[in-house]
């Protein structure tokens, strides 16, 4: 695999979609056994990322966001995380991507931004779950989803404690720009996560394109490094026939305009997350595919 950092602020690349709406459409329990299928059924595993593989995803993310030992308490796997690792990097290995991004996702812990030993506590749970990924194989690691300013500081904390390499990380916001269910602005995210060492910095919404691209474009004025923005699909239902507020990613076709715009926002990195399926990732490498990142002014 081509060292990805070679491409940064280069090449737009597209990361695969989660598996989730795959697997769930073949009756598969997410919330409980989405970790433990990786281990006791590989091949279905595989089939889900092959079909992304095929759409034209450049990065492959591992299924590995509940990796954090309080995530994998709640499904009794607390002592397994190496094993988990391993078995997502294997499946992804096995289809040779350009790229493998090892995900982890937030602890969803309380965190008490006063309290020294609440944040150490947060922070090792970080640390410790990108050393389950030892030295394997991988591009880089992922912090997806982090849903406060603590959590973005204790996650790329703890990780940096134990990795050097390229770090993604991603923030869940609302249309406003403000981090969801807080009223914490997004500039403030970009900000911890450029001084707690992110090389990429990113957002994940499901606001409609337009206020997604005013979102790339308000990251952009404080952040001249690779950019990520990941599209939530609410719910892909071609009958609606029109983007709404409610629902503005409602087919595939949608992303052809989506990658365009954010592209000339100077967006790197594109995602479809949710209930997107291959459709939607193909949709995304078909309209940026060869096209280099537009420099910002």
């Amino acid at each position: 695999m081509p060292d990805i950092e070679m491409r940064f602020n280069r090449d737009m690349l597209v990361l695969s979609a989660p598996v989730d709406e795959v697997l769930s459409r073949q009756g598969v329990d997410i919330e409980h056994d989405r970790e433990f299928l990786s281990l006791i059924e590989p091949e279905a595993v595989r089939e889900a990322y092959r079909l992304e593989s095929v759409a034209g995803a450049q990065c492959l993310v591992t299924n590995t966001a509940g990796i954090t030992a309080a995530r994998l308490a709640h499904v009794n796997m607390e002592d397994r995380p190496l094993e988990l690792a391993e078995a997502s990097l294997t499946v992804l290995r096995s289809l040779r991507p350009q790229h493998i991004i090892a995900e982890i996702g937030p602890t969803y812990l309380p965190i008490d931004a006063s309290s020294a030993t609440s944040l150490k506590q947060n922070r090792d749970q970080y640390a410790d779950a990108a050393r389950a990924f030892g030295a394997s194989e991988y591009d880089a690691l992922f912090l997806n989803g982090m849903v406060s300013l603590p959590d973005v500081q204790c996650a790329l904390m703890g990780v940096r404690m134990v990795y050097d390499g390229p770090v993604f990380a991603s923030i869940d916001v609302e249309a406003d720009g403000t981090i969801s269910r807080r009223n914490q602005p997004i500039e403030e995210a970009v900000s911890l996560m450029a001084e707690y060492g992110a090389s990429v910095v990113g957002f994940a919404t499901a606001a409609p394109l337009d206020e997604t691209v005013e979102l790339a474009k308000r990251v952009r004025a404080i952040w001249d490094g690779p950019l990520l923005v990941q599209l939530a699909v609410r719910k892909h239902d071609p009958k609606q026939g029109v983007a709404t507020k409610e629902n503005p990613y409602y087919c595939p076709d949608v992303m052809i305009e989506a990658a365009t715009k954010l592209r000339g926002a100077g967006v790197q990195f594109l995602r479809a997350t949710g209930a997107a399926t291959p459709s939607y990732t193909g949709a995304l490498v078909a309209a940026s595919a060869g096209f280099d990142v537009v420099a910002q002014a």
